[in-house]
């Protein structure tokens, strides 16, 4: 099954017989206005809202801005959401897909088989929105973690060496020619660059499955016995897991990410252009 899903097949399936569950992501990201106005403003009918930053994430520490969060509070807050193990959930956000990808790929972590992001996200939905505050039935979701491939500091480091680990962040921040956020930048040693915003196109809907086979072969996957991704804190580079999948490739995140490695002062850092 494809991860992502266009606006058109999420209307023909919202009339069928088993419709998705719908989860409003929209976050505030840098720079970007907070979600829940967003969503109490106008959102595709029949969605819920789930809080990136108190409900797919753990508090700020050690492990990164945005940690894994715990998981019987991930578990409650999917099935307050009306979500169950044999329901289709379809995820979106504002566009770009960063933090849609991060609720698909929780929940994909976790277990659940069938969940997609929204194409484009809530731009390219151009039906009527609605302004009411859905109460779901609740769902039955149980998390059971390991669907997908989760790395540590260690095991990025490592795969950084062994295999292909890509930094999804913007190329001036792996350089580390600006740090907007963390306490020092660069990249993790032996990382290839690799910015989200070449997995989508001008829309924010991702570029074709061919387009990004060719960007990733192009940055060593098809040679690589093992894939990983890191951003600044888990949410971008979930985006890249994403694409990898469409490209037929599948990858690692390092959900710790950036904020996690630069806050820890023994940890290596390499600046400029090239892995190293």
């Amino acid at each position: 099954m494809k991860p992502i899903i266009s606006a058109s097949e999420l209307v023909s399936e919202s009339a069928g017989a088993t419709p998705p569950v719908l989860l409003d992501v929209r976050y505030l990201a840098v720079g970007g206005p907070p979600g829940r106005p967003e969503y109490e403003a106008g959102h595709i009918p029949g969605a819920v809202y789930v809080d990136l930053d108190a409900e797919l994430a753990g508090p700020p520490g050690a492990g990164g801005r945005h940690p894994l969060p715990d998981l019987a509070a991930f578990g409650a807050t999917m099935r307050r959401a009306g979500v169950s193990a044999g329901t289709p959930v379809v995820v979106y956000d504002g566009g770009l897909g960063w933090g849609a990808a991060r609720a698909w790929w929780l929940l994909r972590w976790a277990g659940h088989p069938n969940v997609r992001v929204l194409d484009g996200g809530i731009a390219a939905w151009t039906g009527e929105l609605s302004k009411d505050v859905p109460a779901p039935a609740p769902g039955d979701f149980e998390p059971r973690p390991g669907g997908l491939r989760l790395l540590d500091a260690d095991g990025a480091a490592s795969l950084a060496r062994s295999g292909l680990l890509l930094d999804a962040r913007a190329a001036e921040r792996y350089r580390g020619d600006v740090e907007p956020i963390d306490r020092i930048g660069g990249h993790i040693p032996g990382a290839v660059s690799a910015p989200t915003m070449e997995n989508v196109d001008g829309t924010g809907r991702f570029r074709s499955a061919e387009a990004l086979r060719a960007r990733f072969a192009g940055l060593g996957a098809d040679s690589a016995g093992e894939i990983g991704v890191y951003c600044g804190s888990g949410v971008s580079a979930a985006q890249e897991v994403l694409a990898l999948e469409l490209a037929g490739f599948e990858a690692a995140l390092y959900a710790g990410s950036w904020s996690e490695w630069s806050g820890d002062p023994a940890r290596p850092v390499a600046t400029g252009p090239d892995p190293q």
